[in-house]
């Protein structure tokens, strides 16, 4: 694979490099990518938790209307 990063991503690479946090261009594109994907992971857990936390405040506010595991199963017919 071939990539055309540009003159400022390049030295950054180079900088990188010379610094001894890569080995070469690819291992610093692979760990950047990495690092990436890590941020996006952690975003997602956030998110997440955030959800979780709004529902949960509707629910002490008495804004959700709780239903017991047994009445769930029954209405579904398990």
């Amino acid at each position: 694979m071939n990539v055309n990063l540009g003159a400022p991503y390049e030295a950054i690479i180079a900088k990188l490099i010379e610094m001894g946090y890569a080995g070469n261009q690819t291992e610093a594109i692979r760990q950047a990518l990495m690092a990436y994907e890590r941020q996006i992971e952690q975003e997602e857990v956030e998110l997440v938790h955030k959800a979780v936390e709004m529902e949960m405040a509707k629910i002490r506010a008495g804004k959700t209307k709780l239903y017991k595991h047994e009445e769930v199963m029954k209405r579904l017919g398990l």
